[in-house]
Protein backbone atom coordinates (compact mmCIF):
# COMPACT_ATOMS: atom_id res chain seq x y z
CA UNK A 1 0.00 0.00 0.00
CA UNK A 2 1.21 3.86 -0.65
CA UNK A 3 -0.33 6.76 1.16
CA UNK A 4 -1.90 9.19 -1.91
CA UNK A 5 0.42 12.77 -1.96
CA UNK A 6 -2.79 14.41 -2.76
CA UNK A 7 -4.70 16.61 -0.17
CA UNK A 8 -8.06 16.33 -1.76
CA UNK A 9 -7.69 12.74 -1.47
CA UNK A 10 -6.56 12.53 1.51
CA UNK A 11 -10.01 15.30 2.66
CA UNK A 12 -12.03 12.78 0.40
CA UNK A 13 -10.89 9.46 2.90
CA UNK A 14 -8.77 7.96 -0.18
CA UNK A 15 -5.80 7.40 2.03
CA UNK A 16 -3.93 4.94 0.41
CA UNK A 17 -3.24 3.15 -3.21
CA UNK A 18 -2.88 -0.73 -3.18
CA UNK A 19 0.09 -0.40 -5.56
CA UNK A 20 3.59 1.57 -4.90
CA UNK A 21 4.19 1.29 -9.01
CA UNK A 22 4.54 4.92 -10.44
CA UNK A 23 2.06 6.04 -12.24
CA UNK A 24 1.14 5.82 -16.39
CA UNK A 25 0.54 9.82 -16.19
CA UNK A 26 -2.14 10.67 -18.79
CA UNK A 27 -5.33 12.48 -19.42
CA UNK A 28 -9.04 11.22 -18.67
CA UNK A 29 -11.64 12.52 -20.37
CA UNK A 30 -10.05 14.73 -23.33
CA UNK A 31 -13.33 14.81 -24.75
CA UNK A 32 -16.61 13.02 -23.75
CA UNK A 33 -16.07 10.27 -26.19
CA UNK A 34 -12.83 9.10 -24.07
CA UNK A 35 -15.18 7.96 -21.07
CA UNK A 36 -18.46 5.55 -21.97
CA UNK A 37 -20.76 3.96 -19.51
CA UNK A 38 -22.74 1.59 -20.47
CA UNK A 39 -25.35 0.61 -17.33
CA UNK A 40 -26.34 -2.67 -16.86
CA UNK A 41 -30.10 -3.25 -15.70
CA UNK A 42 -32.10 -5.38 -13.25
CA UNK A 43 -34.33 -7.53 -15.81
CA UNK A 44 -38.07 -6.22 -15.36
CA UNK A 45 -41.45 -8.20 -16.14
CA UNK A 46 -42.80 -6.02 -19.50
CA UNK A 47 -46.55 -5.85 -19.66
CA UNK A 48 -48.64 -4.67 -22.20
CA UNK A 49 -50.36 -1.83 -19.67
CA UNK A 50 -48.04 -0.89 -17.30
CA UNK A 51 -48.04 3.03 -16.18
CA UNK A 52 -44.40 3.30 -16.59
CA UNK A 53 -42.96 3.61 -19.93
CA UNK A 54 -39.30 2.45 -19.99
CA UNK A 55 -36.71 3.95 -22.23
CA UNK A 56 -32.95 3.54 -22.94
CA UNK A 57 -31.24 7.05 -22.65
CA UNK A 58 -28.04 7.87 -24.23
CA UNK A 59 -26.84 11.16 -23.54
CA UNK A 60 -23.21 12.86 -23.93
CA UNK A 61 -21.55 15.29 -22.19
CA UNK A 62 -24.73 16.25 -19.91
CA UNK A 63 -25.67 16.01 -16.26
CA UNK A 64 -28.15 13.93 -15.38
CA UNK A 65 -30.43 16.26 -13.17
CA UNK A 66 -30.34 18.50 -16.09
CA UNK A 67 -30.80 16.55 -18.92
CA UNK A 68 -34.19 15.12 -17.27
CA UNK A 69 -35.78 18.27 -16.86
CA UNK A 70 -35.42 18.90 -20.36
CA UNK A 71 -36.34 15.96 -21.46
CA UNK A 72 -39.66 16.85 -18.94
CA UNK A 73 -40.10 20.14 -20.41
CA UNK A 74 -39.82 18.65 -23.94
CA UNK A 75 -42.69 16.03 -22.77
CA UNK A 76 -44.90 19.04 -21.04
CA UNK A 77 -44.75 16.86 -17.82
CA UNK A 78 -42.96 17.45 -14.57
CA UNK A 79 -39.33 16.16 -14.38
CA UNK A 80 -40.62 14.11 -10.91
CA UNK A 81 -42.76 11.60 -13.09
CA UNK A 82 -39.49 10.84 -14.85
CA UNK A 83 -36.98 7.75 -12.66
CA UNK A 84 -33.78 5.72 -13.34
CA UNK A 85 -31.41 3.26 -11.23
CA UNK A 86 -27.95 5.49 -11.56
CA UNK A 87 -26.82 8.55 -11.70
CA UNK A 88 -24.25 8.41 -14.42
CA UNK A 89 -21.11 10.97 -15.52
CA UNK A 90 -21.35 14.42 -17.25
CA UNK A 91 -18.11 14.41 -19.10
CA UNK A 92 -18.75 10.73 -20.97
CA UNK A 93 -21.15 9.29 -23.20
CA UNK A 94 -23.67 7.44 -21.35
CA UNK A 95 -26.81 5.05 -21.49
CA UNK A 96 -28.61 3.92 -19.36
CA UNK A 97 -32.46 3.04 -18.60
CA UNK A 98 -35.19 5.46 -17.12
CA UNK A 99 -38.93 5.19 -16.46
CA UNK A 100 -41.00 7.56 -17.37
CA UNK A 101 -45.14 7.88 -15.32
CA UNK A 102 -48.10 8.03 -17.48
CA UNK A 103 -46.39 8.47 -21.09
CA UNK A 104 -47.13 6.59 -24.37
CA UNK A 105 -44.28 5.39 -26.47
CA UNK A 106 -44.83 8.14 -29.19
CA UNK A 107 -44.42 11.07 -26.92
CA UNK A 108 -40.86 10.47 -27.18
CA UNK A 109 -41.02 11.48 -30.72
CA UNK A 110 -41.00 15.34 -29.27
CA UNK A 111 -38.03 14.75 -27.71
CA UNK A 112 -35.23 16.75 -29.54
CA UNK A 113 -32.13 17.84 -27.52
CA UNK A 114 -28.71 17.83 -28.79
CA UNK A 115 -26.58 14.82 -27.59
CA UNK A 116 -29.62 12.95 -25.93
CA UNK A 117 -31.24 10.28 -27.87
CA UNK A 118 -34.21 8.35 -25.96
CA UNK A 119 -35.46 4.79 -26.80
CA UNK A 120 -38.54 2.59 -25.99
CA UNK A 121 -38.27 -0.40 -24.31
CA UNK A 122 -41.18 -1.30 -23.21
CA UNK A 123 -43.67 -0.94 -19.94
CA UNK A 124 -43.69 -2.23 -16.57
CA UNK A 125 -45.83 -1.98 -13.27
CA UNK A 126 -43.14 -0.36 -11.87
CA UNK A 127 -40.51 3.01 -11.61
CA UNK A 128 -36.77 2.59 -12.06
CA UNK A 129 -35.70 3.10 -8.29
CA UNK A 130 -32.00 4.31 -7.13
CA UNK A 131 -30.04 1.79 -6.72
CA UNK A 132 -31.99 -1.09 -8.67
CA UNK A 133 -29.11 -2.10 -10.82
CA UNK A 134 -26.58 -4.57 -11.79
CA UNK A 135 -23.49 -2.27 -12.20
CA UNK A 136 -21.81 -0.42 -14.83
CA UNK A 137 -19.60 -1.62 -17.83
CA UNK A 138 -16.94 1.12 -18.52
CA UNK A 139 -14.98 1.89 -21.61
CA UNK A 140 -12.01 4.47 -20.67
CA UNK A 141 -9.20 5.97 -22.88
CA UNK A 142 -6.02 6.98 -21.14
CA UNK A 143 -4.34 9.99 -23.77
CA UNK A 144 -0.68 10.78 -23.54
CA UNK A 145 0.55 8.09 -21.21
CA UNK A 146 4.26 8.76 -20.02
CA UNK A 147 5.64 6.04 -22.63
CA UNK A 148 8.98 4.96 -20.61
CA UNK A 149 8.39 1.64 -19.48
CA UNK A 150 4.60 1.82 -19.83
CA UNK A 151 4.05 -1.63 -20.67
CA UNK A 152 5.62 -3.14 -17.20
CA UNK A 153 3.86 -0.31 -15.06
CA UNK A 154 0.61 -1.23 -16.85
CA UNK A 155 1.68 -5.06 -16.21
CA UNK A 156 2.62 -4.61 -12.44
CA UNK A 157 -0.44 -2.44 -11.49
CA UNK A 158 -2.48 -5.41 -13.00
CA UNK A 159 -1.40 -7.89 -11.40
CA UNK A 160 -1.47 -5.69 -7.87
CA UNK A 161 -5.23 -5.08 -8.90
CA UNK A 162 -5.93 -8.52 -9.52
CA UNK A 163 -5.96 -9.46 -5.82
CA UNK A 164 -7.40 -6.85 -4.62
CA UNK A 165 -7.71 -2.38 -4.40
CA UNK A 166 -9.49 -0.33 -1.75
CA UNK A 167 -12.83 0.23 -3.39
CA UNK A 168 -13.40 3.75 -2.53
CA UNK A 169 -15.99 6.15 -3.81
CA UNK A 170 -14.20 8.32 -6.08
CA UNK A 171 -13.90 11.93 -6.69
CA UNK A 172 -17.35 12.07 -8.99
CA UNK A 173 -19.15 11.27 -6.08
CA UNK A 174 -18.08 14.10 -4.06
CA UNK A 175 -18.19 16.69 -6.87
CA UNK A 176 -15.66 16.94 -9.43
CA UNK A 177 -14.86 20.80 -10.09
CA UNK A 178 -16.67 21.67 -6.36
CA UNK A 179 -16.02 18.22 -4.14
CA UNK A 180 -18.98 19.94 -1.57
CA UNK A 181 -21.81 17.26 -1.68
CA UNK A 182 -20.77 15.32 1.46
CA UNK A 183 -20.24 18.38 3.61
CA UNK A 184 -23.77 19.77 2.16
CA UNK A 185 -25.31 16.21 3.51
CA UNK A 186 -23.66 16.07 6.15
CA UNK A 187 -25.12 19.47 7.52
CA UNK A 188 -28.58 17.91 6.45
CA UNK A 189 -28.04 15.19 8.50
CA UNK A 190 -27.22 17.44 11.16
CA UNK A 191 -30.11 19.26 11.23
CA UNK A 192 -27.91 22.81 10.51
CA UNK A 193 -29.95 23.76 6.76
CA UNK A 194 -28.31 26.85 7.00
CA UNK A 195 -24.55 25.55 6.90
CA UNK A 196 -26.25 23.11 4.11
CA UNK A 197 -26.95 26.02 2.22
CA UNK A 198 -24.52 28.60 2.79
CA UNK A 199 -21.99 25.50 1.98
CA UNK A 200 -23.84 24.71 -1.35
CA UNK A 201 -24.22 28.06 -2.77
CA UNK A 202 -21.23 29.59 -1.20
CA UNK A 203 -18.26 27.85 -0.77
CA UNK A 204 -15.99 28.63 -3.94
CA UNK A 205 -13.47 26.56 -5.72
CA UNK A 206 -10.22 27.14 -8.07
CA UNK A 207 -11.21 25.50 -10.87
CA UNK A 208 -14.69 27.42 -11.30
CA UNK A 209 -14.99 30.88 -13.32
CA UNK A 210 -13.73 33.84 -11.65
CA UNK A 211 -17.10 34.99 -11.51
CA UNK A 212 -18.24 32.17 -10.14
CA UNK A 213 -16.04 31.98 -7.58
CA UNK A 214 -16.70 35.84 -6.80
CA UNK A 215 -20.40 35.61 -6.37
CA UNK A 216 -19.86 32.35 -3.89
CA UNK A 217 -17.60 34.07 -1.76
CA UNK A 218 -19.99 37.02 -1.70
CA UNK A 219 -23.07 35.16 -0.41
CA UNK A 220 -20.65 32.83 1.98
CA UNK A 221 -19.80 36.24 3.52
CA UNK A 222 -22.80 38.40 3.40
CA UNK A 223 -25.60 36.12 3.15
CA UNK A 224 -27.63 38.53 0.90
CA UNK A 225 -29.88 36.20 -1.36
CA UNK A 226 -30.85 39.23 -3.77
CA UNK A 227 -27.26 40.03 -4.82
CA UNK A 228 -26.39 36.32 -5.50
CA UNK A 229 -29.71 36.03 -7.99
CA UNK A 230 -27.32 39.15 -9.53
CA UNK A 231 -24.36 37.74 -9.45
CA UNK A 232 -24.70 33.86 -9.44
CA UNK A 233 -24.61 32.56 -13.60
CA UNK A 234 -27.71 31.78 -15.09
CA UNK A 235 -26.19 28.02 -15.59
CA UNK A 236 -26.34 27.32 -11.65
CA UNK A 237 -29.76 26.52 -11.62
CA UNK A 238 -30.00 25.02 -8.44
CA UNK A 239 -28.28 27.87 -6.51
CA UNK A 240 -30.40 30.11 -7.80
CA UNK A 241 -33.31 28.64 -6.90
CA UNK A 242 -32.19 28.29 -3.44
CA UNK A 243 -31.14 32.30 -3.44
CA UNK A 244 -34.92 33.08 -5.38
CA UNK A 245 -36.53 31.23 -2.15
CA UNK A 246 -34.37 33.16 0.83
CA UNK A 247 -35.29 36.54 -1.46
CA UNK A 248 -38.84 35.64 -0.58
CA UNK A 249 -38.50 34.07 3.15
CA UNK A 250 -34.70 34.74 4.09
CA UNK A 251 -34.54 32.56 7.16
CA UNK A 252 -36.25 29.21 5.52
CA UNK A 253 -32.92 27.71 4.77
CA UNK A 254 -34.95 24.28 5.02
CA UNK A 255 -37.41 25.41 2.52
CA UNK A 256 -34.34 26.70 0.20
CA UNK A 257 -32.89 22.82 0.16
CA UNK A 258 -36.58 22.05 -0.26
CA UNK A 259 -36.41 23.58 -3.97
CA UNK A 260 -33.79 20.56 -5.15
CA UNK A 261 -34.95 17.88 -6.51
CA UNK A 262 -36.05 15.11 -4.24
CA UNK A 263 -33.42 12.62 -6.05
CA UNK A 264 -30.66 15.29 -5.75
CA UNK A 265 -31.10 15.78 -1.63
CA UNK A 266 -31.05 12.03 -1.61
CA UNK A 267 -27.47 12.00 -3.40
CA UNK A 268 -26.08 14.60 -1.01
CA UNK A 269 -26.81 12.75 1.93
CA UNK A 270 -25.31 9.47 -0.11
CA UNK A 271 -22.70 11.25 -0.62
CA UNK A 272 -21.99 12.06 3.79
CA UNK A 273 -21.98 8.23 3.80
CA UNK A 274 -19.94 7.58 0.73
CA UNK A 275 -17.51 9.70 2.97
CA UNK A 276 -17.80 7.68 5.95
CA UNK A 277 -17.06 4.44 4.00
CA UNK A 278 -13.85 6.26 2.62
CA UNK A 279 -12.93 6.62 6.16
CA UNK A 280 -13.95 3.46 7.47
CA UNK A 281 -11.95 1.32 4.58
CA UNK A 282 -8.86 3.90 5.01
CA UNK A 283 -9.07 3.17 8.98
CA UNK A 284 -9.36 -0.95 8.21
CA UNK A 285 -6.27 0.01 6.31
CA UNK A 286 -4.55 1.72 8.80
CA UNK A 287 -4.84 -0.97 11.71
CA UNK A 288 -3.21 -3.46 9.11
CA UNK A 289 -6.43 -5.37 8.70
CA UNK A 290 -6.47 -7.46 5.34
CA UNK A 291 -9.34 -6.04 2.54
CA UNK A 292 -10.03 -9.84 0.79
CA UNK A 293 -9.92 -12.02 4.22
CA UNK A 294 -12.11 -12.01 7.71
CA UNK A 295 -11.22 -10.58 10.62
CA UNK A 296 -13.44 -11.13 14.01
CA UNK A 297 -16.29 -8.79 14.08
CA UNK A 298 -16.26 -8.11 10.00
CA UNK A 299 -20.17 -8.63 8.74
CA UNK A 300 -20.22 -10.85 5.84
CA UNK A 301 -23.45 -10.02 2.73
CA UNK A 302 -23.82 -13.28 0.83
CA UNK A 303 -24.86 -13.17 -2.59
CA UNK A 304 -28.65 -14.45 -1.13
CA UNK A 305 -29.10 -11.55 1.17
CA UNK A 306 -28.37 -13.37 3.91
CA UNK A 307 -25.76 -11.59 6.38
CA UNK A 308 -23.58 -12.70 9.20
CA UNK A 309 -20.70 -12.01 11.49
CA UNK A 310 -17.46 -13.58 11.55
CA UNK A 311 -16.14 -15.28 14.73
CA UNK A 312 -13.38 -17.22 16.09
CA UNK A 313 -15.74 -20.37 15.46
CA UNK A 314 -16.45 -19.61 12.09
CA UNK A 315 -13.74 -17.33 10.70
CA UNK A 316 -12.19 -20.62 8.60
CA UNK A 317 -15.95 -21.35 6.98
CA UNK A 318 -16.11 -17.83 6.18
CA UNK A 319 -12.85 -17.32 4.29
CA UNK A 320 -13.87 -20.30 1.89
CA UNK A 321 -16.74 -18.59 1.68
CA UNK A 322 -15.11 -15.28 0.22
CA UNK A 323 -12.74 -17.24 -1.76
CA UNK A 324 -15.64 -19.07 -3.48
CA UNK A 325 -16.93 -15.46 -4.09
CA UNK A 326 -20.27 -16.56 -1.78
CA UNK A 327 -20.04 -13.50 0.16
CA UNK A 328 -18.46 -10.24 0.67
CA UNK A 329 -17.20 -8.24 3.44
CA UNK A 330 -19.42 -5.49 4.27
CA UNK A 331 -17.91 -2.04 6.14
Amino acid sequence: MMSTPYPLEEELGMRYYASETRGIGGRLRTKPEDFVVDEIPLPFREVDDGPYLICRLTKTNWELQRAVKEIAKRLGISHRRIAWAGTKDKNAVTTQLISIYGLAPGAIEQVNLGDISLEVIGRSQHPLTLGGLLGNRFDILIRDCTPECLPERVHKVTGVASTGVPNYYGLQRFGVIRPVTHIVGESILRGDYEAAVVTYIGRAYPLETEEAQKARARFAETRDARAALAELPVQMTYERAMANHLVADPDDYAGALRTLPPKLLSLLVSAFQSHLFNRALSRRIDEGMPLTEPVIGDRLLFQDGREDVVTARNIRAALLHIRRGRCQIAM
